[in-house]
Parts: C-alpha cells; structure tokens; sequence
C-alpha cells in the first residue's frame, strides 16, 4: 500500500463517522475535471458507524454476538483500507493527467513565443522593405501628388492599387519592381505568421484553462487521500484492539486500551524527538555551502529575498533533451539539481503554497505563487517528505519538504521549476539575476 506525505493531524478523536471534508472532497472530484483525460468516477462517500467499546462489551452476551461483532469489524477495516487504495489510486491517476495537461501547456508556449518572435521579425522586416520601395518610387516621382512613401506605410495593405493610381506602374524599372514584390511578399509572410501567431496563442489560452483545470482535480484527489489515509490510521488502531478483545475472549476495556494508547504514544514521541535530533545534527555537521555547490548556502536568505532551495551541483539544465525515463523528446521545464536523498528543500522566496501532491512523472510535487506572476516549482519530493499544504503561507528559505526519486526519476535529486505567467523559464539566469547560484 502507497503512503502519501501527511501533514500533522489531531489525534484527540480517535473514532468518528466520515468527517464532511472528505464529502466535501469527493464532490469537488466530481465538478473538476477536464474532458475525458481527467473526469473522474469518484463514488459518493457513505459515513461509517464505528463500533464502540460498549458495543464490544455487549457482543460477549453470546456467541452469536460476538461472531457478529467480530465480522462487522472486520468490515469496517476493509473498507478503511479499501478507501486508502481507491483514493490513492486516483491521485495517482490525476495526478498524471495534471502532469501531461501542464506539459501539453508548457510545449505549446514556446511555441507560440517562437512564432511570435518569427511575426515581430517578419513585420519589421516588411517595414523596412515597403519604406525602401516608397523611397524608390518616391525618388521617381516629383510631381507632388502627396507623400507616396507615407502611403505606402500607412495602408500597406492597399500598396498595389496606391501604386497604380498614383500612374507608376509603368514607370517602374526591372530593379523598381522586383524591391516592390519582395516588400509585398515581406508583407504577406508576417501577415501569415502573425496569424499563425495568434492562433497559437488561443490554443496556449485553451491548454492554460485545461492545465488549470486538472491540477484543481489532482490536489482534490490527494486531500482525498490525505484524508482517507487519516480515518484509517485514526481508527485501525482501536478497530484492531477491539477485534484481539472479541477473538482472544479477553476482559479488556476502553480504559486499558486508552493506557496502552498514551503509553505507545509517549514511545513514538521519544523515537520522533531522537530521529529529529539526529537529522540536526546531520545538516549542522555539513560544510558551509553544502559540500557542493557555490555561492550563498542553501535555506540563507540574501538581500533579494531569495535562497538557493537545495545543496548539490546540477545534473540536467532547462530546455529540450532526451527524456531517461520515456526515452521521448520534450521539454525539460527546469533544472535538476542533484542533491542527496532525503536533504532539505527550502522555499525558493516568500509565498503561498498553491499545490501539493502528486504530479505525474514530477513525482511528489510542490508549486509556490510568490506574486508578480511568479511561481516557483519543487518536484521528486520522497514519499512522506511534504512539509506543507495548499493554501499555507511560507517564508523564503522555510523547509517545506525533503529530496527523493518519486515520479520518472533515476535518483534523488529536486527537479526545480521557475514560472512566469505560469510558463517556465530556466531557473538557473533568473535566480543568478537574484543574487542565488544554482548548483
């Protein structure tokens, strides 16, 4: 079974029917999709009635009672851990949607900007060519019937008939007349890729709501499991205990399992508090810098208000590049920085959490929107190793998760990811323009 990184939950109820969160989740499951990639057949929620200690203590009146009881918890954990399974597997399920819908996105912004840049050359190469025929035609023409450059600049679109009104045509020379076809090809070809442009950027438009749209049903899919997860480690527990009591024909009761409870608590508690001290000391004893690397340490905030998010030199840079995993050509959408499993994540800059859960071949995954359009990304985060939750506000250089090799990864490393206007550009000239050496 998949566990999910959890986020610290209140363990003062340790029975109760189905919380509305999760109804709430699974409605929002059904209302977010996208199409057929990411419409979900999310089951409506059903509350579960716990059994109680005085429903165990009553079942000992017969045989029959107890066989009952027995089996009617025995149900109630399957179904626990079936829930577990099915919402899991739904986030997981979403989760790649999400992945494919945003990098379908991603593609298709280069290339409206590259069509954008070839329209904006095109257009001034078309200014430049019209502006050279109407001096051609203007330094033949003397008569003063008006400004033919000026024209011909201003209604481009009209040059031919303008040309012949104004009598030229059969003033034109060989050379006259080939400068006047190049400048209406100059002019036909940006208005061409103008269009080309501008249909590109309705399709960017469309993927953007898509992507927008399958990431808003994957984080419901992952609360949905956060929260499945929790109703089983909330209940399984005493489920259990009351299970041993029927089986075992034991005398037990709510009061002796509630002492083994706060024993085996204090336990847990004394081994966190050890593992915690330990990892401490782990990163205190690192050299300054992280022992690779360059520039500020990673978690310091500088003057900007950025910090390096993890120690480690980088192993794969922004662009195009042969996937490892798929073996397929795509976009690379950041920069893989090679920092050792389970090393600190920091906040790139201050901001608030807008997803985290699972995303598709990035793994477990992390996106902060800091404003000004600007978000920053954190993927392949291990299993158990998420530190924050949507809608939680951070500071730069907070801990908000730990390295692994979750998703399509070959080892543990943190993908990171730098968003203008949601589309990615590479991180590395743009922290480096904030004072933060990558790598």
């Amino acid at each position: 079974m998949i566990i999910w990184p959890q986020r610290a939950t209140s363990r003062s109820t340790p029975r109760r029917r189905r919380s509305d969160r999760l109804v709430a989740i699974a409605l929002a499951l059904t209302v977010a999709t996208v199409g057929s990639i990411v419409a979900t057949d999310a089951q409506p929620v059903q509350a579960v009635d716990y059994p109680s200690w005085d429903d165990v203590k009553n079942a000992r009146s017969s045989e029959a009672n107890t066989v009952s009881e027995i089996k009617r918890i025995q149900d109630v954990l399957a179904g626990l851990r079936a829930e577990v399974e099915r919402t899991q597997a739904e986030a997981i399920r979403l989760g790649e949607a999400y992945q494919e819908a945003d990098q379908a996105f991603q593609e298709q912004a280069l290339k409206a900007q590259k069509l954008k840049g070839q329209a904006d050359d095109a257009a001034l190469l078309a200014t430049q060519s019209k502006q050279r025929a109407g001096e051609i035609v203007a330094q033949q023409y003397r008569s003063g019937n008006g400004d033919v450059t000026t024209g011909l600049l201003v209604n481009a679109a009209k040059a031919d008939d303008m040309l012949y009104s104004y009598g030229m045509a059969d003033k034109f020379t060989e050379q006259t007349a080939g400068i006047y076809e190049k400048a209406v090809l100059d002019q036909n070809t940006a208005q061409a890729l103008t269009d080309q442009a501008d249909i590109a950027q309705d399709v960017l438009e469309k993927l953007k709501l898509e992507a927008e749209a399958a990431a808003a049903a994957a984080q419901a899919a992952a609360d949905a499991a956060a929260v499945a997860v929790t109703e089983q480690e909330e209940n399984e527990a005493t489920l259990n205990a009351q299970l041993t009591v029927l089986t075992e024909r034991r005398m037990a009761t709510e009061a002796d399992y509630n002492t083994g409870v706060a024993v085996r608590a204090a336990e847990a508690a004394r081994r966190a508090a050890e593992a915690a001290a330990a990892r401490a000391a782990a990163l205190a004893a690192m050299p300054a810098g992280g022992g690779a690397g360059s520039g500020t340490p990673a978690g310091v905030v500088n003057q900007s208000g950025w910090s390096k998010p993890t120690y480690g030199g980088i192993t794969s840079g922004y662009g195009n590049r042969l996937n490892p995993v798929s073996h397929v050509w795509r976009l690379h959408a950041g920069t893989d920085i090679s920092s050792g499993c389970g090393r600190p994540i920091y906040a790139a800059h201050a901001g608030t959490v807008t997803y985290a859960a699972p995303n598709g071949s990035y793994g477990n995954f992390i996106l902060i929107t800091h404003g000004n359009s600007t978000d920053t990304a954190y993927g392949h985060i291990v299993n158990g190793g998420t530190l924050v939750s949507k809608g939680q506000t951070v500071n730069a250089g907070d801990l908000i998760a730990y390295v692994g090799s979750t998703g399509g990864s070959t080892g543990c490393h943190l993908h990171f990811e730098v968003r203008i206007g949601g589309i990615t550009t590479d991180p590395v000239p743009y922290m480096r323009d904030r004072g933060v050496t990558l790598g």
